[in-house]
């Protein structure tokens, strides 16, 4: 695993240290010796994870972090906060400021490489995401970095793993008016629950009379449900290899016994922001990508969408030697209706079509708008004269009932005209080449008077 660190503190010694050991693991390692320095290298060059000092001169570990975890930027990088501070409300305040974890002087090397390594691979995995999203900014992807509301109706629900009742208690003491909680004692069950619950985070006792935790740690990872969940382990101090094994494993964090109730529920806060950070990424990488291949007015597929897919769909069926129709529908004299009632009224009657369509056809055909007032309609295993028999009933329903238009105030009356082909097989036809035919219909269709359905063989 590589990846690119940032380091900064005042005094070089401890740059050099610290570098020195990343170095070792084949980490790309950069330095800075003050906060604006940080920023600037932050804002300049894509940095992995951010070691930070908070004493300092100018400004202090807490404000750079605090600019960090602001900036729509900058947001995703991880930051360890690293100082020989070693007092409970310092700790509070690197987590309330945003950093992702806190490492005390002189570092353990232990705990130094688990905690690197677990964040790179939290960060990679948010720079996936964000690649995937890099259209999503011009939807609202700022919303993502702003802090989450903590009303009750956003409160965290949390899930506990947890064999001992005592332990469960002193969880449950500092967390209950913070987050809803749930307890689960036997392990195996706990996984089962986990991944039916769509928990905020869950945490997972060290040690269980009869199971290994570390089992427990991999299952949640393996399931689909429960992949991305954090996981906090609760653990003693005189479990530190076990902690080292468990971040190995995807362990999001860990908190040692006896637990500090700011410190707990300051990590948590942190486990619940990351988490909810990635799920507003993965919804803007879905809206994206339904954005990318769906009409924004009717709510059909769009011509992309079309392109792209109706060339697997004759591939299949001459594959399968089966049959395959496609109509292309054109509303008359659609101009008309937009310089008579104006383009609202068109909108209108645009989105009544296309709902028409859809209860006109059945739910394996591929209806798209392919472009202003004309519509597509691919039917997969469809005969020629079944393509005729649903135009024409298409194109009597649409004639027979009026559009409203002007929220209900008028009714005005539309016709369509619609041009129908289907695939032939001997002559190994080419989605361009059925396009084309049902657009030579469709132009038949038209000059003919309009009104009418035309089908054209190959």
């Amino acid at each position: 695993m590589t990846a690119r660190i940032l380091v900064v503190d005042d005094i070089e010694a401890n740059r050099n240290l610290l570098e020195t050991r990343l170095l070792s693991e084949y980490f790309d390692v950069l330095t800075a010796a003050d906060g604006e320095q940080a920023l600037e290298i932050c804002s300049a060059m894509s940095i992995d994870l951010v070691l930070l000092d908070i004493m300092m001169p100018g400004i202090d570990g807490f404000e750079v972090c605090e600019q960090l975890k602001s900036g729509a930027e900058t947001a995703h990088i991880p930051v360890v906060i690293v100082t020989a501070l070693d007092e409970m409300k310092d700790r509070i305040r690197g987590l309330e400021a945003g950093a992702d974890d806190f490492l005390t002087k002189p570092v353990n090397e232990m705990q130094l490489l688990t905690r690197v390594r677990s964040l790179v691979r939290l960060k990679m995995l948010t720079d996936e995401l964000r690649l995937r999203a890099v259209t999503a900014r011009d939807i609202g992807l700022e919303e993502l970095f702003r802090p989450s509301d903590e009303g009750t109706e956003n409160r965290p629900r949390l899930l506990v793993i947890d064999d001992r009742e005592v332990s469960f208690e002193k969880l449950g003491k500092a967390l209950r008016g913070h987050a809803a909680l749930t307890h689960v004692k036997d392990p195996q069950e706990g996984v089962l629950h986990a991944a039916d619950g769509n928990y905020d985070c869950i945490f997972v006792a060290a040690t269980f009379k009869e199971f290994d935790s570390l089992r427990v740690c991999s299952q949640l990872r393996s399931l689909d449900r429960t992949r991305f969940s954090p996981i906090i382990l609760v653990a003693d101090s005189e479990d530190e290899s076990l902690i080292g094994r468990a971040l190995e494993l995807g362990v999001n964090d860990y908190i040692v016994r006896p637990v500090d109730a700011n410190e707990l529920i300051a990590r948590m806060r942190t486990q619940v922001r990351r988490k909810r950070y990635h799920d507003g990424l993965r919804d803007n990488v879905a809206a994206s990508i339904e954005m990318a291949v769906t009409d924004g007015l009717t709510g059909l597929h769009n011509r992309r969408y079309l392109d792209t897919h109706l060339e697997t769909l004759v591939a299949r069926a001459h594959n399968r030697g089966k049959q395959l129709s496609l109509l292309i529908t054109d509303i008359d004299r659609f101009k008309l209706v937009n310089d008579t009632y104006g383009h609202d009224a068109g909108d209108d009657i645009l989105r009544e079509f296309a709902r028409r369509i859809r209860i006109n056809v059945r739910g394996m055909d591929l209806a798209c708008r392919y472009g202003g007032e004309e519509f597509v309609i691919v039917m997969p295993d469809t005969l020629p004269h079944v393509a005729m028999e649903v135009a024409e009933r298409l194109r009597e329903q649409i004639e027979a009932v009026g559009f409203k238009i002007e929220n209900g105030a008028r009714n005005v009356g539309v016709t369509v005209s619609i041009g129908v082909t289907s695939l032939d097989a001997a002559e190994n036809d080419s989605a361009k080449a059925l396009l084309k035919r049902a657009d030579e219909a469709l132009y038949e269709a038209k000059g003919a008077g309009r009104n009418r359905v035309v089908s054209k063989a190959a």
